[in-house]
This record gives C-alpha cells, sequence and structure tokens, in this order.
C-alpha cells in the first residue's frame, strides 16, 4: 500500500485544518497518478481528481484504517475514470495468451548473450517513467488496471480483488499476462527508439542461428513466475522450480528481465501538477471540517 495513503489517514484523524488539507493533498496525488496510469489522459485524470475527493468528504470521516481507505478510494476512482476514459466503447476486449507472451528462442538467446548493460539499457533509465508509462496503457484495460493496483500501487492481492469485483485467482492471472505484457513492451519500446540512432559497426562473423534454449520445463516456469517470485508457491513446488532456475540460464535471465519490469512498475509515478486544486482544497478542507462539526442528521 502506497505510505502516502497511511499518512493521509492519520492526518485525517487530527481533524485540524493544515492536517486535513496535508492529507487531501495526498489524496489529490494518489487519485490523480491512479487516474494517469489506467487512462493515461490528463485532463481525464484532473477531471476524475476532482470529482472523487468531492465526492469523498462525507466518507472519509468514517474511514480510520488505512486498508479500508485503500480499497475504497480505488474503487471509487477506477469507477469514475472508467466512465470518462477516452475509448470507444465498442472497442472489443482482449485475452492475452501465454504463448504470446514468453520469449522464443531469439529472444532468450538475446537476453542471455547481453550481460553487460546495453546503450538500450542505459537509454531505458535515462527515459524510464515515459516509456514505462506507455508500455502500461498498450496493455488491455482489464489486465492493465490489475498491474497498476497490484504492482505500482503496491495493493495486495485480496484487495485488487475487492476493488474489482475479482476473485483472488482471477487477479492473478491477469496480473501475470499484465507483467509479461508490459515486459515485452518495453523491450519493443527500447527497439523502436534507438531503431533511430546510428547503428553500430558490423561484426565480421555472422550470427549463428539461436540453438533451442526453451525446454518444457522452462515453458512450465514461466507460466507461474508471478507466484514464484511473489513468494506464494508452497515450499515443494518453490524448492522444485529452484532446482531447475538454478541450473538453466534461460531461466535466470528471463526471470532477471522479468523481475526488472516488476521493480519498474513499483517505482513509477506521475506526479500531479502542485499548483492544479489548491483552490479546490481549500474549500474541500472547510467544508470537511464543517462535516465533522455537525449535527450526525446534517452530515
Amino acid at each position: 500500500m502506497r505510505p502516502d495513503l497511511i499518512r493521509a489517514t492519520e492526518l485525517l484523524r487530527k481533524a485540524d485544518a493544515e492536517s486535513v488539507d496535508e492529507a487531501l493533498a495526498l489524496l489529490q496525488s494518489t487519485v490523480y497518478a491512479f487516474s494517469m496510469k489506467v487512462c493515461g489522459h490528463p485532463q481525464d485524470a484532473e477531471d476524475t481528481m476532482q470529482d472523487v475527493l468531492v465526492g469523498s468528504l462525507p466518507h472519509l470521516a468514517k474511514i480510520s484504517e488505512p486498508r479500508a481507505l485503500a480499497v475504497w478510494l480505488y474503487t471509487v476512482t477506477r469507477n469514475r475514470c472508467w466512465r470518462s476514459r477516452r475509448r470507444s466503447v465498442h472497442a472489443p476486449k482482449q485475452t492475452l495468451s501465454l504463448d504470446d507472451l514468453m520469449p522464443n528462442d531469439t529472444a532468450l538467446s538475446d537476453l542471455l548473450s547481453n550481460g553487460q548493460p546495453s546503450p538500450e539499457q542505459q537509454m531505458l533509465a535515462s527515459e524510464q517513467n515515459h516509456l514505462l508509462h506507455t508500455a502500461i496503457l498498450s496493455v488491455p484495460p482489464e489486465y492493465r488496471i490489475v498491474l497498476v493496483l497490484h504492482d505500482v500501487e503496491d495493493l495486495e492481492t485480496d484487495q485488487v480483488a475487492q476493488v474489482l469485483g475479482l476473485l483472488p485467482g482471477t487477479v492473478r492471472v491477469r496480473l501475470h499476462r499484465a507483467r509479461l505484457y508490459v515486459r515485452k513492451a518495453m523491450a519493443e519500446l527500447v527497439k523502436g527508439e534507438t531503431a533511430h540512432k546510428p547503428a553500430p559497426k558490423p561484426r565480421r562473423e555472422n550470427r549463428p542461428k539461436p540453438a533451442k534454449v526453451r525446454s518444457a520445463q522452462c515453458e512450465e516456469i514461466f507460466a507461474n513466475l508471478s507466484e514464484y517470485l511473489d513468494n506464494r508457491l508452497d515450499p515443494g513446488n518453490c524448492d522444485q522450480m529452484r532446482s531447475h532456475i538454478e541450473a538453466c540460464p534461460a531461466c535466470v535471465v528471463f526471470i532477471d528481465d522479468l523481475r526488472h519490469a516488476i521493480d519498474r512498475c513499483r517505482r513509477l509515478d506521475l506526479a500531479c501538477d502542485p499548483s492544479v486544486g489548491i483552490r479546490l482544497r481549500a474549500l474541500l478542507t472547510t467544508e470537511y471540517l464543517r462535516l465533522l462539526n455537525a449535527p450526525a442528521t446534517q452530515k
């Protein structure tokens, strides 16, 4: 869970103007950033932020636990953002196939050959947020929101399930496929960015055709990597997977690449312009304090 939500809950309990203003600023930032990651349009994110905060005032005083605040806030924001996103309502849903998301032998051979940081990886570090945001927005929406809630907003699986009205098992399936999709999308975006740079001098030797490096057991492991990386496997299965991985260079390099993609998602932050909503926040602070002091029948 975002530390901002824990801090906001603590500040709201103090019920003084300065603390409430700071809490609303944290909530404002959280709602805006989440909306941008899910929908990608600044104006939609600002509209969602305003609507959610205005509508939240009667509820905030009733919520005293950060987990409850997180589930409630993301549910309301998700519903508002989903209604306003600039996307055709007739756009078909897309199902992600594991076979399409797993690396083939060529991709694995490329990963195995890149032992040192490449120019592409260095470029990625300097343009990380922009490329990562683009990659996340390319994930089909039903998978994207699971990825954002779990890996970017740091909610637990059961919290994501509550927000989206899904079974935890469905959340896990969509999360793994979204992670694989982002990893693949990032690689393609990096190739597209570096394609415009001067080509390196060709090597004298011809590149051999990649050997088969992915076994049937590798494929089974790739299909369960999120459970392995998130420590959700029972000890017996986990030890069995670890034994294969430690002896398989292809698994090691792909797991490292996927882990890096997940870590980049967890570091993504899209800040709201500090000047946006200052006047609104002042009005909301006044109204929130008024509601706290009003008789119950008026709240």
